[in-house]
């Protein structure tokens, strides 16, 4: 089974350069399924978009998942009540959505399961004293044949040390929600394929795919970044806009489920860069 996860995706025209590709990643690749981060897809970055949900959905993508951002506006919430969307599951059962889905591919049954850490969930309000350990959901979870899990979190030691901990049970702990992909995807000694941050898929150049200016201001004359006008989804100019040019490849062993994870993450348009970003890969087989 091959298992195509897509980073975090940040605003509109970085989905429609996704819903482009999708299809010839797909036949290339041969993927069976399709799981994408997709929290920050609406047009300002913050939450998602119905628009970009659909064009997601309607171009190869199986199930969608989430994190701090997944109730951002109401058109976000009101996303999550699709059967194909899911956040983090360690919150408390009355917050809006669900934190699993099971996903049948051929004739293996594959559960994603979405979990984040305390630190990534802190200024999200609609979770404010609602959220619980990660590892008490994935215990508390329906997990049903292959699970792979979106380990959505902002400390490196925590994704680490929950991957160790389920190693040999799930599948796959794909780590997301910086933004910064990191150089060492592995298999862990149990079999568990674990890449502690897949990155972003959107605008490079800016500050984790946003403009910086009302970050900056908000800086210097608040002393908090987000005392302040949010910032917006970052434009390089058009002169620095261009694809990527290579892949980056890393294999392992194929986990003894059979799920083999392709993780995939794109930075399309670049800014004060002499080349362009590359497209990374991650292959664990």
């Amino acid at each position: 089974m091959f298992v195509l996860f897509i980073g975090d995706i940040v605003g509109d025209e970085a989905t429609r350069y996704l819903v482009d590709r999708l299809p010839e990643l797909r036949a290339r690749h041969t993927v069976d399924l399709v799981v994408a981060n997709a929290e920050n897809t609406a047009a300002d970055g913050l939450g998602m978009g119905r628009v970009q949900v659909e064009q997601l959905l309607s171009g190869g993508v199986d199930v969608i998942t989430g994190g701090n951002h997944s109730w951002d506006s109401p058109e976000s919430v009101g996303l999550l009540n699709l059967p194909q969307v899911v956040r983090p599951a360690n919150v408390d059962p009355e917050v809006p959505g669900r934190g699993f889905v099971h996903v049948p591919v051929g004739e293996e049954m594959v559960t994603v399961l979405n979990l984040a850490d305390g630190c990534a969930m802190a200024s999200t309000k609609a979770t404010a004293g609602r959220v619980g350990p990660a590892y008490t959901a994935w215990k508390a979870a329906d997990r049903r044949g292959i699970a792979i899990v979106d380990g959505h979190g902002d400390h490196v030691l925590e994704k680490q040390i929950f991957a160790h901990t389920v190693d040999g049970t799930a599948a796959a702990v794909v780590g997301t929600h910086t933004h910064e992909a990191t150089d060492l995807p592995r298999l862990l000694p149990n079999g568990t394929a674990f890449v502690t941050e897949v990155g972003m898929t959107g605008p490079d150049g800016g500050v984790q795919g946003f403009a910086p200016e009302n970050l900056v201001n908000n800086l210097r004359t608040t002393g908090n970044p987000f005392d302040g006008p949010m910032p917006t989804v970052y434009r390089a100019p058009d002169r620095a806009r261009r694809g990527p040019d290579r892949d980056r490849r890393r294999s392992c062993r194929q986990h003894p489920a059979g799920a083999v994870i392709v993780c995939w993450t794109a930075a399309p348009y670049t800014a004060n860069r002499r080349s362009p970003p590359a497209t990374r890969w991650s292959t664990f087989r």
